[in-house]
């Protein structure tokens, strides 16, 4: 690697960490002082910090928020990419110190609205945006989206489904506890902030379909069952001009997504990737490293 290369790699990584922390700063803020203060609760273990804040004042947010997360962050990161946990711990570290800012003396004459509907839409676009930015860098606010990706892999659930499940749940707490209508709106919340992190980070229920046109399909294919624990499928095609090359297919989630850039990204591949949305995914598809991993460059089917 050249030193300029090896700089650009750094810049790179502090570009992340800034855009990281950006992120979590944007969600504390629009927790802090546009959903909480007309009782919108977000979902995962934020919406139970929330609940509880509320009904017990003494207890800080940010403090209930990182105590309640790092377990769960714990019990995934040891399954998942060592820089997807350093990064979640940095990212739900400021996140937490954002929103004891936000709610501190400092801030309290702050008031952006005291409007429900005004502050579901805008608070929605502003947390999405916000939580969008961490998962586009390799990071999560929330640890049930650690637990969730693990979930995924053991049951025929997508992580969508499974924080929705999560979500619903917490929605009907808040409902019957602050009535049905701050239920109401914090589900039309939840449904803002998925759309906003589906334009921000290229997906939220929805699978990618990546396809990969290299001459190094057997060195890439094995580089990302070893990470990200996916098969891939491996057909032989042919260039007009660069002749025989090996045409990679997977299906992977939208966090394991910005892995899979830096999968490609390596400075020893050479390779061409597009990414597309799978609306629905049928048959037998294998998210873990349980099974075989065979060398082949003939177009037979395999099991994504």
């Amino acid at each position: 690697m050249t030193k300029t290369t090896h700089e650009e790699s750094i810049q790179r990584k502090i570009l992340h960490y800034v855009l990281l922390i950006l992120g979590s700063v944007i969600a504390a803020f629009a927790l802090e002082k546009i959903l909480i203060p007309v009782k919108i609760m977000d979902g995962g273990m934020v919406g139970i910090s929330m609940i509880i804040s509320t009904l017990i004042p003494k207890i800080p947010l940010g403090i209930l928020t990182i105590v309640l997360n790092l377990p769960l962050v714990w019990i995934g990161g040891r399954k998942l990419e060592k820089s997807f946990f350093i990064r979640t711990v940095v990212a739900m570290a400021v996140f937490s110190l954002a929103l004891e800012l936000f709610g501190s003396k400092a801030f309290h004459e702050i008031v952006i609205t005291e409007d429900k509907l005004l502050a579901t839409v805008f608070g929605g676009l502003l947390l999405g945006f916000g939580v969008g930015l961490v998962l586009l860098n390799s990071g999560c606010l929330d640890g049930t989206e650690a637990v969730a990706i693990l979930i995924s892999k053991k049951l025929n659930f997508s992580v969508g489904q499974i924080i929705l499940f999560f979500n619903v749940i917490i929605y009907l707490t808040a409902g019957m506890m602050f009535g049905l209508d701050r239920g109401l709106y914090s589900m039309l919340t939840y449904i803002i902030v998925s759309k906003v992190e589906d334009f921000v980070n290229t997906g939220m229920e929805q699978g990618k379909a990546v396809m990969i046109i290299t001459n190094q399909g057997e060195q890439i294919a094995q580089d990302i069952y070893n990470t990200l624990g996916r098969t891939v499928t491996l057909i032989t095609g042919s260039g007009l001009i660069s002749g025989e090359k090996i045409v990679l297919y997977c299906v992977i989630t939208r966090i394991e997504l910005s892995t899979m850039r830096k999968i490609i990204e390596k400075d020893d591949y050479s390779a061409f990737m597009s990414v597309s949305d799978v609306s629905e995914i049928v048959g037998t598809h294998i998210k873990s490293k349980s099974a075989k991993i065979q060398k082949k460059t003939e177009s037979e089917p395999d099991e994504n």
